[in-house]
């Protein structure tokens, strides 16, 4: 097998101007493989990042009472207490349950929220908000206020409250004064702004309002349990497993992100298969061009073959003198294409700084190693037809050729 190798290595130094095109070809199409797998699971993250990056992996929400009825003996109803309307839902063990959400595999962070309507006013202006109580120093546990931050500090002690900028605009607010946060149960503080955030979504830029948790009792009467606890996780693909662990853990309904993001799945999905759909043509190519150039070698060396054969070279040595060959142009032409990706992708920012406006390239998610595998395959499996066609020339023949 030594001795095929070696005539393969030969045949290929032969015209050497051929196997460094074929070669160059070879390394275009597993750039192209390596580009587009990039791309692919870039674009993937960065869509991810953006519309699930900042928002809870999964959510504990606490279910509103079941209204109370009052029932008549006939069977009529006299009153009926609607949902909601007497008291808030609470989470009521919470702090019972934080420790053991904490222990599980996956979960990064847990943010114990209490969350509900209320109105800022400053002087005659006033804005309808979404108040949310976050733990002091857990103010980026789940949404990143500290990168978003424009102004002070996402912080939220005692006394203040941090604003988003569409929001603070609105109010014509600035760091240190004060405004009235009146919660929808009638309640009203008086809160100092200590920062402005900045996120993009003009939804939460424009109604959002982050106090800290004890601000928030006080506010909606709360003296103990929370609304929701928020869950961030390592993997945000894991949410669908974690969720189930939560539940048989604590016995909470733990929803992940994936409920009703249908649509966001289907379009991910669309789109990996683009992206495999791409990757199969440039294998395609590579097998095609791989094989066009070993039949052509084969019928110019047809003279060569024959006097092997006629030396008693047998059709196995020279179906693996031809397989060889493909294989090494595979091993070389992937070698080169993927260093040549990983050098073409090396100006991209990682996926954490991937930004608006720019191609949102993964240097992780390139498969070198799979493109390498795949070309040195697609590569021997080309050979193949011309290597059967070169073993079954007749010695007398192609000698007298």
């Amino acid at each position: 097998m030594l001795y095929a190798l070696k005539i393969a290595t030969r045949y290929l130094t032969a015209n050497k101007a051929q196997t460094a095109l074929l070669i160059t070809g070879v390394a275009v199409g597993v750039f192209i493989f390596i580009f587009m797998s990039a791309l692919i699971g870039g674009l993937a993250e960065f869509i991810l990042s953006r519309t699930v990056g900042d928002l809870s992996h999964v959510t504990i929400e606490a279910e509103d009472p079941d209204p109370s009825l009052l029932i008549a003996p006939a069977g009529h109803v006299l009153a009926v207490t609607e949902r909601g309307r007497t008291r808030n839902a609470t989470l009521a063990e919470a702090e019972t349950w934080l420790p053991l959400i904490e222990a599980v595999p996956g979960v990064r962070a847990v943010s114990p929220q209490i969350t509900g309507a209320g109105f800022l006013t400053r002087g005659a202006q006033v804005s309808q908000v979404s108040v949310t109580g976050v733990m002091p120093g857990r103010e980026s546990a789940i949404l990143d206020l500290d990168g978003y931050m424009v102004e002070g500090s996402a912080r939220t002690g005692s006394g203040l409250i941090v604003l988003g900028r569409d929001l603070a605009d609105d109010l014509a607010l600035s760091l240190g004064q004060t405004v009235r946060l009146q919660s929808s149960g009638g309640i009203t503080a008086l809160l100092t702004l200590s920062g402005v955030f900045e996120t993009g979504n003009g939804a939460m830029d424009g109604a959002r309002a982050f106090v800290s948790l004890p601000v928030a009792r006080t506010l909606f009467a709360m003296p103990q349990g929370v609304t929701r606890i928020e869950i961030k996780l390592d993997d945000l693909n894991a949410a669908d497993a974690t969720a189930l662990r939560i539940r048989a853990l604590t016995g909470l309904d733990a929803v992940p992100w994936t409920d009703g993001a249908e649509q966001l799945m289907e379009a991910l999905n669309a789109q990996a298969q683009t992206g495999y759909f791409l990757k199969t043509f440039a294998l395609i190519t590579i097998v095609i061009g791989v094989a066009s150039a070993l039949m052509l070698s084969t019928y110019r060396r047809r003279p060569e073959i024959g006097i092997m054969r006629a030396m008693g070279a047998g059709r196995n040595f020279v179906v693996f003198v031809f397989v060889a060959q493909g294989a090494l142009i595979g091993l070389m032409g992937g070698v080169m294409g993927a260093a040549l990706g990983y050098l073409a992708l090396l100006p991209f920012p990682s996926r954490e700084a991937f930004e608006p406006g720019t191609l949102p390239m993964d240097i992780t998610q390139g498969s070198y190693g799979l493109a390498i595998t795949l070309t040195v395959i697609g590569a021997i499996l080309a050979s193949i037809l011309p290597a059967r066609a070169a073993s079954r020339v007749d010695p007398v023949t192609a000698i007298g050729q």
